[in-house]
């Protein structure tokens, strides 16, 4: 069964259900979809899928953020509850130190050297854990790895 068919069969099964935070969460996932697909002129894969659920779940966080800020926490918390329903949905996070190693990997076969080099890096890494990892997670680390060996070769 496709991501895409998935997320079909939920929705159904959430408005037989009468779960309204189920079915409104995956309505807008399942509508996002379709957008990306007339857009495409063609179906998505599950790739293209997970990638269009990871950007609307950084747009979740974006209006999560925004309405706490606004001190609109009832609102906050249900967008919260919908962006963990559209989480189920994405692959196993990578653990830390699964992510530590494919950095430091991705370093080595980009030969960079310095935060110079860190869009290259990014460009190497990111297809790897796309759906995985939060980019601004990954960032953050291939920044502090590209630093440790910027400053190991000034040491020597």
């Amino acid at each position: 069964m496709t991501l895409s068919e998935r997320l079909q069969n939920d929705l159904t099964q959430a408005i037989r259900d009468r779960d309204e935070l189920r079915r409104d969460a995956l309505r807008m996932a399942i509508s996002a979809a379709n957008l990306a697909a007339k857009t495409a002129r063609r179906p998505l894969t599950d790739d293209e899928l997970v990638a269009l659920l990871g950007r609307e779940i950084k747009t979740r966080r974006e209006t999560i953020e925004s309405f706490a800020a606004a001190g609109r926490g009832e609102i906050a918390a249900t967008e919260q509850s919908k962006l963990e329903i559209i989480a189920g949905y994405m692959p196993e996070q990578l653990a830390e130190s699964d992510l530590a190693a494919l950095v430091a990997q991705a370093v080595d076969e980009t030969g960079a050297t310095s935060a110079r080099d860190m869009g290259k890096v990014m460009a190497a890494l990111m297809p790897k854990v796309r759906g995985r990892a939060d980019g601004r997670t990954v960032s953050g680390l291939v920044a502090q790895e590209l630093a440790r060996r910027d400053v190991e070769g000034h040491r020597h």
